[in-house]
């Protein structure tokens, strides 16, 4: 919901960052492997309790997602680029909840609860954007994209937004999460809905 936003915000700097790295010679693949690697390291401090140290993590590992891109329109934008932020995207957030779980076993049966809603906003991210691209539906206002970026209630800000107040507060995960389910699943049926708008064409035979 307010990823349009954020793209108006952070755009400049970031394309500004981003061509420093380029004009180096850092690879979008280098910067997307070395966000998610130290965006791993979210998962010990959560784990053990240093929940400043794991924020610093998630933000540097999120500001590396909205490099990687100007990185790669700079130098050579690749399939395999594309691929490879969007896996260990997931990867990530999956990994941020399951540190909370390993902080506080008494809060892993909702931190699994939120690895499912995730599992569902993930698969009709994904699969919407496979028959967007079959059908060939473009978006812009979420900047330049290898894919098409179907929108909802809870996207890529809300969850950053969700993990800063959780590591700022830990002891309001549980809450947190439960109100983040449900705008995750609100978002999934949302995707569905927008979906059966869509792609109302029959299928190619």
């Amino acid at each position: 919901m307010l990823d349009p936003l954020m793209v108006r915000l952070i755009a400049a700097p970031i394309n500004r960052a981003g061509k420093a790295l380029a004009a180096r010679g850092v690879s979008a693949n280098a910067v997307t492997i070395g966000g998610f690697v130290i965006g791993v390291l979210a998962l010990p401090a959560l784990a053990l309790d240093f929940p400043t140290i794991a924020l610093v993590c998630i933000a540097i590992n999120r500001v590396a997602d909205g490099l990687d891109g100007t990185v790669a329109r700079e130098t050579a934008k690749t399939d395999f680029g594309a691929y490879l932020d969007i896996v260990l995207d997931f990867i990530f957030y999956g990994l941020v909840v399951l540190g909370f779980a390993i902080r506080d076993p008494g809060e892993a049966v909702v931190a699994a609860a939120l690895i499912v809603s995730f599992i569902g906003t993930g698969a009709s991210f994904l699969a919407f954007a496979v028959i967007a691209a079959k059908t060939g539906i473009e978006i812009a206002a979420r900047g330049e994209k290898s894919f098409f970026y179907s929108g909802g209630l809870a996207e890529g800000t809300e969850t950053i937004l969700f993990f800063i107040l959780v590591c700022l507060k830990p002891d309001w995960f549980v809450p947190a999460a439960m109100v983040f389910m449900a705008m995750c699943w609100i978002t999934v049926a949302m995707r569905i809905f927008q979906a059966w708008a869509a792609f109302q064409t029959p299928a190619d035979s």
